[in-house]
């Protein structure tokens, strides 16, 4: 404002408009803008004013508004389907708004029942024994502690479930799953990969809210060919030796803490170290988790191409988690986004939908609403090839 005052008092004075607007850094139109305004209102008119429109240029007459909410309450159960039906049908020379216009007036105006968010109950998978090397990895994130420089730790850790062999413990400032697919890249390239991976229902490793509690890193690992194993919430048993592990590394690397997460880091490597190399396991016989472990055969080459033959299309995950059919969009889960689907048509109007050899769920192609199937780890679709 006081710049706009100072730019007015030096126009008055005489001085040229082209060098006042070079120097104030503006351009022409808005000195002259400026001087108009100050001419017809004076000093309020140098005053910042509203970028609002006067008016909506697709804005619903309140007129039709009115009417959408008095049959609304009229008619309590119907919805915006209806309730635009009937607008077209008693004012034909109307223009009729949308079906989602017409919810938007009856949301604005307080008449749309919200359901709660159904949240998908975390449920463990069934366990396997793992009696050889890479049969079986355990992986969790040891509880978060403090270092010196006053930062918490998430210790991730992997460790295989026959040997005991500590295969990674990585100090990470958060549990967001974008730094454990490093850690996991790492470990597969330096290690293989195993059949399968056991976790609890916590993030990264799952998500409370997506299809079947899927996150990211979990249809990642199933795109590796790796089966996901998830023990039962409140049951860490289920998980005991990996769990027995971080009780050791516990009182030998963080009592005290390191000063920062370098440090840290250091300490974790040298535990490692004695954990797989100097440390005798009782539970081996005192040998050392190194005497029985091996590397696994199952080399890391990145994803491997996805082909749906005995199924009638395949399609592409949208960013937002959803499947174009027929110029119509069905909702899966943003966890699949990228990855590849296929579907397969098995009765009039009702259609599979499976990743890789797991069946999700049914739509058909009236609601397009996926129903997703009870156990999709269970219910196998037919083989993705035929050797």
């Amino acid at each position: 404002m006081d710049e706009r005052l100072k730019f007015i008092a030096r126009l008055l004075d005489g001085e040229k408009m082209a060098v006042l607007c070079r120097e104030f850094g503006i351009s022409r139109k808005t000195g002259y803008k400026l001087r108009d305004r100050y001419r017809d209102c004076g000093a309020k008119g140098l005053t910042d004013r509203s970028r609002r429109p006067y008016r909506q240029a697709n804005q619903l007459p309140m007129q039709i508004e009115k009417t959408i909410v008095r049959l609304k309450r009229e008619r309590p159960s119907w919805g915006a389907p209806k309730i635009r039906e009937k607008l077209r049908r008693g004012y034909p020379d109307v223009h009729t708004p949308a079906i989602s216009t017409v919810h938007a007036v009856l949301d604005r105006n307080g008449l749309v029942k919200r359901r709660k968010r159904r949240r998908n109950k975390a449920r463990g998978t069934t366990l396997s024994t793992g009696v050889k090397p890479n049969d079986l990895w355990c992986a969790d994130y040891k509880g978060e502690f403090m270092l010196a420089d006053r930062r918490y730790c998430y210790p991730l850790t992997i460790s295989d479930h026959a040997s005991r062999y500590l295969i990674a413990c990585e100090a990470l400032h958060t549990t967001k799953e974008i730094y454990a697919f490093t850690v996991f890249e790492r470990v597969f390239k330096e290690f293989g990969m195993p059949k399968s991976i056991r976790t609890d229902n916590g993030v990264p490793f799952s998500s409370p809210n997506a299809l079947f509690n899927l996150s990211r890193l979990s249809v990642w690992w199933l795109r590796l060919g790796i089966e996901i194993e998830r023990i039962k919430p409140g049951h860490p048993e289920q998980n005991g030796r990996h769990e027995r592990m971080h009780l050791t590394l516990k009182l030998e690397t963080t009592k005290p803490a390191g000063q920062n997460f370098l440090q840290q880091q250091a300490k974790f490597d040298d535990f490692i170290d004695c954990y797989n190399n100097e440390r005798p396991h009782q539970a081996l016989d005192m040998q050392y988790p190194t005497e029985r472990y091996s590397p696994s055969p199952r080399t890391y080459r990145g994803l491997p191409d996805i082909d749906y033959p005995f199924h009638d299309k395949a399609v592409t995950v949208t960013p937002c988690g959803r499947i174009c059919f027929n110029r119509r969009k069905i909702n899966l889960s943003q966890v699949f986004a990228g990855q590849t689907v296929g579907i397969k048509q098995t009765d009039d109007h009702i259609w599979l939908v499976s990743f890789l050899d797991h069946d999700l769920g049914y739509f058909d192609d009236e609601t397009c609403r996926l129903e997703p199937l009870k156990n999709p780890f269970g219910a196998k679709v037919l083989p993705m090839s035929p050797v």
